[in-house]
């Protein structure tokens, strides 16, 4: 019989990993294919083997794998390795399937012939008054205007995509593209898509494959998250020599451009302050525009980005409730800032130093 194998990274998700277990136990298969489940553990510290140790012994579809590695593409390449199915399909701990997630990845992936099939990212907070921080965070991931116009976060589009929440791949796909990037704490799996782009392949998005993440429940913890994504993005563009999409690269520039307004009007104001006696001589004339010049950007780009969290604000907090509407400009600049926070010091770190810094390597949830 043919045989999908599963395939989930982990580390130190003691609180999740058996509901997680129930829910891919639950999947409901087409008729004649059999489950394999391999959840890569990457050296938990938290009683999560334990727990999922005693999983397996219970269920025999189920294999714990070491992950010495500890990240993410790690872990899914070990799995990849040890997988028997013709169909592979990438899980996470921290998202609810529909009891037909996977018949639907083998139907679409059947009915279209992509070498990556793959639903929407959708992210929902818990409910209650309690977590209005984390469904603000939920309600910003998923609009349109903070995540740049990505169709993986349409919930409503069909067809081809650049990238794909999660992913299922037929076994030919990693034989003709090869695993995951093990340079990449983040982003292996834009960076293997953009492979799959590039070498002819096809990714197809389809609104049939339902789950729902539960995303970060702290606005710091989305900073960090955030942050490490953009840190990691510019060594996926340096490999390739191109982004996956412009969207990747706006938030860097604009947070590049506040940072240098802010410096130039800063060393113009010092310096003009040092030249004092020497005022109107030709040189202070122009430092003093110059310096003037920087401040009308600085205080224009703030503006300008302050008006259009606030009008995004409101717009999200019309459709999902106003309760959220005071957290919902820190959660847009927890989101877009540290991005573009990170990316800066990402670009610096893969083009001047020529390597990552280590302590990007570790995960933030």
């Amino acid at each position: 019989m043919p045989t999908v194998s599963v395939i989930v990274p982990c580390r130190n998700e003691r609180d999740h990993i058996e509901a997680f277990c129930r829910s891919v136990a639950a999947q409901t298969l087409p008729d004649g294919w059999t489950l394999e489940v391999l959840v890569a553990d990457g050296l938990s510290d938290d009683g999560t083997r334990e727990r999922l140790s005693a999983w397996c012994a219970s269920d025999p579809r189920f294999v714990l794998i070491d992950n010495p590695g500890r990240i993410v593409s790690c872990g899914l390449n070990r799995c990849i390795e040890q997988a028997r199915g013709e169909f592979i399909v990438r899980l996470d701990v921290h998202t609810v399937y529909a009891h037909d997630y996977i018949a639907q990845c083998l139907a679409t992936w059947q009915r279209t012939g992509a070498d990556n099939v793959g639903g929407p990212w959708k992210a929902e907070g818990a409910p209650g008054a309690a977590s209005v921080v984390q469904r603000a965070v939920a309600a910003a991931f998923q609009s349109r205007w903070v995540a740049g116009g990505a169709l993986s976060r349409d919930l409503a589009y069909e067809g081809e995509a650049d990238t794909v929440y999660l992913g299922a791949w037929p076994r030919a796909t990693f034989v003709r593209f090869g695993g995951f990037d093990e340079n990449l704490v983040r982003n292996q799996d834009d960076e293997h898509n953009l492979r799959i782009h590039k070498g002819g392949g096809r990714i197809w998005q389809s609104a049939t494959i339902r789950s729902t993440y539960v995303p970060r429940a702290s606005k710091a913890d989305v900073f960090r998250q955030y942050r490490q994504y953009g840190y990691w993005k510019p060594f996926v563009m340096k490999k390739h020599g191109q982004p996956a999409a412009l969207r990747h690269l706006v938030p860097g520039l604009f947070v590049g451009l506040l940072l240098l307004s802010l410096l130039v009007m800063l060393a113009g104001a010092l310096a003009l302050a040092a030249w004092a006696p020497e005022a109107g001589t030709r040189a202070s004339d122009v430092l003093g525009w110059i310096t003037l010049l920087a401040s009308v950007m600085l205080m224009g780009l703030s503006l300008l980005y302050g008006g259009a969290v606030l009008a995004v604000s409101v717009a999200i907090a019309r459709q999902q409730g106003w309760a959220l509407w005071r957290h919902l400009p820190d959660v847009i600049g927890a989101y877009q800032l540290g991005y573009g926070l990170g990316s800066l010091r990402g670009w610096w770190d893969a083009v001047v130093r020529g390597r990552p810094d280590p302590s990007f390597g570790r995960l933030t949830r």
